[in-house]
């Protein structure tokens, strides 16, 4: 999907999630946990007061979790916010960054939802499906469904259910803290996705990747503004 063919209206952006949720493959199983070597975090942060943005992705060691490479764009959201619309305002700007990377990770962990959408086509669908990329969702918070609390240790998990269908994992990543909300993107299944997960949070509640792209979208954002 080029920029020119981007929805400009909400009836246009849910027919775009209509014509593209087929393609996405909830199957797998994806990159093999002990194998995988590159893993990428993306984010976007926005001025206060504008649709100015700063757009990051930033590839991970999987193994050392040390940075790996970067990229970051700057410009403008063309897109409102609106709820289960998100992808229409972020990815325009994360594929730009994805671009300019020098290194093609093997996974996307996006910060958001995958599956776990009201029309099970949130932004780690439509962006591993654009860019036929291994991606996984991993939400701070639940958008859709219902669940039974997980355990308190490390690992417990619980089902996301919506309409009877299972779309996400409820995932303790770190013992008596908040739980993380882990979806199916594309090209990976649930378990998979939950064990890449817990590799990448040996010591807080996030993904290391999900910090990473934090911290820099957030950083390039106040050096573009400076």
């Amino acid at each position: 999907m080029s920029r020119g063919e981007w929805p400009r209206t909400v009836e246009e952006a849910i027919a775009v999630q209509d014509r593209l949720r087929p393609l996405v493959d909830t199957i797998g199983p994806g990159p093999d946990p002990d194998g995988v070597r590159h893993v990428a975090g993306l984010d976007v942060a926005y001025a206060e007061g504008s649709d100015g943005l700063a757009a990051a992705v930033v590839v991970l060691d999987a193994r050392t979790l040390g940075e790996v490479d970067r990229a970051i764009v700057h410009g403008r959201a063309d897109f409102p916010y609106l709820p289960g619309l998100f992808a229409f305002r972020e990815i325009p700007a994360q594929i730009a960054a994805l671009e300019q990377l020098g290194t093609t990770p093997e996974l996307l962990v996006c910060d958001g939802q995958g599956l776990a959408h009201p029309r099970r086509f949130g932004l780690a669908c439509h962006l591993g499906v654009l860019t036929g990329l291994p991606s996984v969702g991993v939400g701070k918070t639940p958008f859709v469904g219902t669940y039974k609390p997980p355990g308190s240790r490390r690992g417990d998990a619980s089902d996301l259910v919506l309409d009877g269908e299972v779309v996400g994992r409820v995932l303790r990543t770190r013992d008596d803290v908040k739980p993380v909300f882990v979806s199916i993107g594309h090209g990976v299944d649930l378990e998979n996705a939950c064990e890449h997960v817990l590799r990448l949070t040996p010591r807080y509640r996030l993904p290391e990747t999900t910090r990473a792209a934090d911290s820099v979208c957030r950083e390039a954002l106040r050096t573009y503004s400076a």
